[in-house]
């Protein structure tokens, strides 16, 4: 996964959030909660790391922003 750098968290209310589940079915609902109520840049896909259980998901969050409201 790639790093998180200054610009995902340069303001307050924008956040980096990384989902640890069992499987991209779990990962994907936690998402979809998040982007129910916070602006969010969405993943498209999760990632596995090699040794380690589960899948891995990032977000970054606006909280600053409502849902569907301009970017």
């Amino acid at each position: 996964m790639r790093q998180i750098n200054d610009a995902h968290v340069a303001r307050p209310g924008l956040a980096v959030v990384e989902v640890a589940a069992a499987d991209d079915e779990t990962a994907f609902a936690v998402q979809e909660l998040l982007a129910a109520r916070w602006g969010i840049a969405p993943a498209d896909r999760t990632t596995r790391e090699p040794g380690e259980p589960g899948v891995r998901l990032r977000c970054f969050l606006d909280l600053r922003q409502e849902p569907d409201s301009e970017h």
